[in-house]
């Protein structure tokens, strides 16, 4: 299991990045990425620190360790500008906060996202199928969310990648221990949400795609 959406106290998570890797690595998961939120404001801030803790968890092992960052509830004419500043910062992984269904997320965050070429879309929401059909041809993953209240609209997002064979991945939206889940139950999430066992596969082989396109891992 890779999980590609965690946050620690750099933003509102309750873990430092030692104690959430280590609870992934007694979980079982080979590879965790670190991405905490951010805007304008804390983005220059995050990145350097999440990547140093990042560099030297990873060198101490077992679990790989990316740097990225979660671009949150900004107005959408600013995320491309800050997804391609947090990759010159050094973010591996960049993701973007969606229009979930239980925040108030600018209308039009969606596409913004996929248009600025973020690697995942986290918690899309009622995303619509255009946008969607965008996501699949610009190569941007849809996430399927383990976390309460974010899931909602799993189902959506699901049936909707499936028709315009969109990239999903499975992530835990982590901001403390009890969000964060094995592989077993993330593949229940997976089903729950209308994939089939060969598609549950096909969103686990996506996140390790992401992260060796990272430079994290043998593809």
């Amino acid at each position: 299991m890779i999980d590609l959406h965690t946050h620690t106290i750099f933003s509102d998570g309750e873990l430092i990045p030692s104690e959430l890797v280590r609870r992934a690595q007694v979980l079982g998961l080979s590879a965790v990425a670190l991405t905490d939120h951010a805007d304008m404001s804390n983005l220059d801030f995050i990145i350097p620190r999440v990547r140093a803790a990042a560099e030297e968890l990873s060198r101490l092992g077992p679990v790989k360790v990316l740097a990225g960052v979660e671009i949150t509830h900004v107005p959408p004419p600013a995320i491309a500008p800050l997804v391609a500043e947090a990759r010159e910062l050094g973010a591996q992984i960049v993701v973007v906060h969606g229009e979930i269904l239980v925040e108030p997320v600018a209308p039009g965050t969606n596409r913004a996202a996929i248009e600025a070429g973020a690697d995942i879309l986290a918690h899309p929401g009622l995303i619509s199928p255009e946008e969607v059909e965008l996501a699949a041809r610009r190569g941007v993953a849809l996430e399927i969310s383990t976390r309460r209240g974010h899931c909602l609209g799993n189902g959506r997002v699901a049936a909707l990648a499936r028709e315009a064979g969109a990239r999903l991945v499975v992530c835990t939206d982590a901001h403390s221990p009890s969000d964060l889940v094995d592989e077993a139950f993330a593949r229940k999430v997976l089903l729950a949400a209308g994939l089939s066992e060969a598609e549950a596969e096909a969103a686990f082989a996506n996140a390790r795609e992401i992260i060796a396109r990272a430079g994290a891992l043998e593809a």
